[in-house]
């Protein structure tokens, strides 16, 4: 295969920001008068972030890799595939793409006194407890979602997601396609998974926007107060996914090594059965020499024995 010429950095940072900001719109958009004008379900939010992701990594996954996720990122360049200056960059890049985003869908969302912003922002933000999407419902029944069960949820749910990246991500040209397919499923499997306990973040850069855009909303539990969570999460999963990564490198680097130390021993040991039939052809030929120059001896005796008598 034929690796793809890798892109100048600014380029490539760029790639990242509008990427994201697409991206973080998209969802914001579907998941805000989306969700409030058409009543989307947790059978669609799944669908249609998977989808946004398989089309964004498409447009920009030839010029930057397209991560559009600081978590990818972090696991990008724990495992050598990122430069570390460029994931830096990369997720400033990331980050300010969502913000750009979440203000801007903010911004456009019709208000009114008997229409708050919170009606719209509440299925969009991330968040437990009080700021689950399923606090309303919940609470009829006097049960939340503890942060305890969000931060298992996440880590689970971003370790597909993670995972899926690291295991198609390549340099190479024919990869591309198959990486933004396996980045659509696997959001959307993340989704269905994490969307009714946590808003579904999964992506810290999406959570940080939204986060930072509705602080003075009017929403029941300030974003912010609970982001923590959707960056700790998300970054423990590329640790992690990072760390299989490394030890499973490892432990296939040792066996080739094994083999040849193996093939060196094979050959070592024919050498010296080589050596030791050399030697024993060489005892072998000595003793037939030894033998011939006996008789030889024998029969020059003999002959001077007869020429004795002859003489008498």
């Amino acid at each position: 295969m034929e690796e793809t010429k890798q892109q100048p950095l600014a380029l490539r940072v760029c790639a990242e920001l509008a990427g994201s900001l697409l991206l973080c719109f998209a969802i914001y958009a579907f998941s805000t008068w989306g969700s409030a004008v058409y009543g989307v379900n947790v059978v669609f939010i799944p669908f249609a972030t998977g989808l946004a992701y398989a089309v964004i990594t498409t447009l920009f996954a030839r010029i930057s890799g397209g991560h559009l996720n600081p978590a990818v990122t972090v696991a990008a360049v724990l495992t050598s595939k990122t430069a570390l200056v460029d994931g830096v960059l990369y997720v400033i890049a990331q980050v300010v793409g969502a913000i750009a985003a979440a203000f801007a869908v903010v911004k456009l969302l019709p208000t009114s006194e008997q229409v708050a912003a919170k009606v719209w922002l509440s299925p969009a933000v991330n968040g437990f407890e009080q700021g689950s999407v399923s606090y309303t419902l919940l609470t009829q029944y006097g049960i939340t979602f503890s942060v305890t069960l969000a931060i298992i949820v996440e880590v689970i749910a971003s370790l597909i997601v993670v995972g899926a990246a690291m295991s198609s991500m390549d340099k190479t040209s024919e990869s591309h396609g198959r990486y933004a397919l396996t980045m659509g499923g696997a959001y959307a499997i993340a989704v269905a998974i994490s969307y009714p306990v946590t808003g579904a973040g999964l992506n810290p850069a999406r959570s940080t926007g939204i986060a930072l855009a509705a602080v003075n909303e009017g929403l029941t539990q300030n974003p912010l107060q609970q982001l923590w969570v959707f960056w700790i999460a998300p970054v423990l999963a590329a640790a992690i996914v990072a760390l299989v990564m490394i030890v499973a490198q490892m432990a296939t680097a040792t066996k080739p090594k094994d083999a040849s130390a193996a093939a060196v021993a094979e050959v070592t040991g024919e050498d010296k059965n080589a050596e030791q039939k050399s030697f024993d052809d060489a005892n072998a030929s000595a003793e037939e020499g030894a033998g011939e120059q006996a008789e030889e001896t024998e029969v020059r005796d003999q002959q001077a024995d007869s020429q004795g008598d002859a003489d008498k």
